[in-house]
């Protein structure tokens, strides 16, 4: 496959406010890619826009509405925008077991993590295979791999994104559109603000956003990208290790870490 250039590129990036999508608009904006940041709170992304030396469109968007894609869609094309790549970045977890959680809270987050990422996905895949120059990057998380006692809803949101992001791989092969899983494990960002939990600190060394974002485009740039990867050397052999056990064990080893 011919090298992105970035240059040519709109990228649409969604919960673009903080955290990885932040730094997945100053990363391409780095390489010139035009950007269109998409997240709820509007003054973060004003704030963003303006230390960028890109064209940068801020379209402030509630992503748990339903339809979340065809209207984003609609609004691209309202404002005359013609979108070549694609990052589904939004995304928020819920901590505690699953009997106990708020179900308004449960619903936004398949809303979000799920039916965000299917329409958003769904509505722009056409125009991106047909452009054949950009990437569609689906973020997901370590918790695509495995189930999660305590985060049980967080972890099946991210499998779905997983198995989606891998067989859109498959359909645009030979179409010049570059797609991607990135599967971050523990990042400093606001996600366990969001959480309401600092738990997970105690199993492993986070990452900076800026090292996830990073290694995704460093996926990308290869001449054959694989269709997903985990960002993060500790991360990537835990999740070998864990196909070398029994789906029971991979559970119970789960769930034991989140008693501790």
């Amino acid at each position: 496959m011919a090298p992105v250039d970035y240059r040519k590129q709109t990228t649409l990036i969604t919960g673009a406010s903080a955290g990885i999508g932040r730094e997945f608009a100053r990363a391409l904006a780095a390489r010139g890619s035009d950007l269109v940041l998409v997240a709820r709170r509007k003054d973060r992304l004003e704030e963003l826009a303006a230390e960028l030396s890109v064209r940068t469109t801020v379209i402030p968007f509630d992503l748990s509405e339903p339809a979340a894609g065809e209207r984003l869609s609609a609004e691209v094309a309202a404002r005359g925008l013609s979108v070549t790549s694609v990052i589904n970045n939004a995304g928020f977890g819920s901590h505690g077991p699953f009997h106990t959680l708020d179900p308004r809270r449960l619903r936004d987050e398949v809303a979000v993590n799920v039916a965000a990422v299917a329409d958003i996905s769904r509505a722009f895949v056409e125009r991106l295979r047909s452009a054949g120059v950009g990437v569609l990057v689906n973020v997901g998380s370590l918790g695509s791999y495995q189930p999660g006692p305590g985060m049980a809803q967080y972890a099946a949101t991210k499998a779905f994104v997983l198995s989606l992001t891998e067989a859109l791989w498959y359909e645009s092969r030979g179409t010049g559109l570059r797609v991607l899983s990135l599967a971050p494990g523990l990042t400093r960002t606001e996600f366990f603000d969001v959480v309401g939990t600092d738990s997970m600190a105690r199993y492993g060394r986070f990452e900076t956003p800026q090292q996830v974002v990073a290694y995704g485009l460093k996926a990308l740039d290869r001449r054959n990208p694989p269709p997903s990867v985990q960002s993060g050397v500790t991360n990537r052999v835990a999740i070998r290790a864990t196909r070398l056990l029994t789906r029971r064990r991979v559970v119970m080893i789960g769930g034991l870490a989140d008693r501790r």
